[in-house]
């Protein structure tokens, strides 16, 4: 097991649909324990993934979860604080949490661009920053930030400038955490997925997603799990040389 005992903390997985819950379920299955962390988290969504992760581990698990408004620091800083209550350390941070808007660049209010880069890209420097300041005192800890292709491509599949902008500002902060922190032996990665089959696609008309199929060499759209199976990597001693990468879960559809 690639991460037997490690705690780690997994932000935007309440919908079994999403790339934070397939996180949840694989890391458990690698024998972590596993905190769950959404904006909707209750005890009833935990019961949920909870129950949902046991069914296919087909073993017993340890996964809590807490309700956390990412946007907000106090919030996260009572996340991690809860975190440390409950097991005593924390290992890794995964930040799969975020929103999504297809807007036409003039068509966005500031109050458009203000939620996106709030949840987006500042949740992701609140999450960073508070998880930081353990990893910073035991000198040890993996971050996975999962940002978008939309930030090397601009855009053009799922998601408007602000969307773009707001996810290639995370691919410039996990580098600056790498950078800072690697000679305290944290490190931090991020990666870029597409065409995924979550929650994202269901607004692609059928046609246009078809389009968007037939251009991805892969010829298919990427599952949940694959792109899981990544964030694993990176949060285990099998990348243990690799910081400040960002690496393309697309299947194709941007080589560059």
């Amino acid at each position: 097991m690639l991460l037997k005992d490690k705690v780690c903390v997994i932000a935007g997985a309440a919908s079994l649909r999403s790339i934070g819950y397939a996180t949840a379920e694989l890391f458990a299955e690698h024998g972590a324990k596993v905190v769950v962390v959404d904006l909707m988290m209750d005890e009833q969504v935990l019961a949920s993934i909870k129950s949902r992760i046991e069914a296919q581990t087909q073993k017993p698990v340890s996964v809590h979860g807490f309700r956390c408004d990412i946007s907000k620091s106090e919030d996260c800083e009572q996340l991690v604080k809860n975190v440390i209550d409950l097991h005593g350390t924390m290992d890794c941070l995964v930040n799969s949490a975020g929103i999504v808007r297809t807007q036409s660049m003039l068509d966005m209010t500031e109050k458009d661009i203000d939620v996106m880069i709030n949840v987006n890209l500042k949740g992701a420097f609140n999450l960073c920053q508070s998880a930081l300041r353990v990893f910073a005192k035991q000198k040890s800890g993996t971050i996975v930030n999962v940002s978008s292709a939309a930030a090397q491509r601009g855009g053009g599949l799922v998601g408007g400038a602000h969307y773009a902008a707001s996810k290639g500002g995370v691919l410039s902060l996990t580098k600056s955490i790498a950078r800072e922190f690697g000679h305290m032996g944290i490190r931090a990665n991020a990666i870029c997925p597409a065409m995924i089959e979550t929650a994202m696609l269901d607004g692609l008309p059928p046609e246009r997603l078809g389009a968007i199929i037939d251009a991805i060499p892969l010829k298919r759209t990427g599952t949940t799990k694959e792109a899981a199976g990544v964030c694993l990597f990176l949060a285990s001693d099998l990348s243990g040389f690799v910081t400040g990468a960002t690496i393309d879960v697309n299947g194709g559809s941007h080589i560059h």
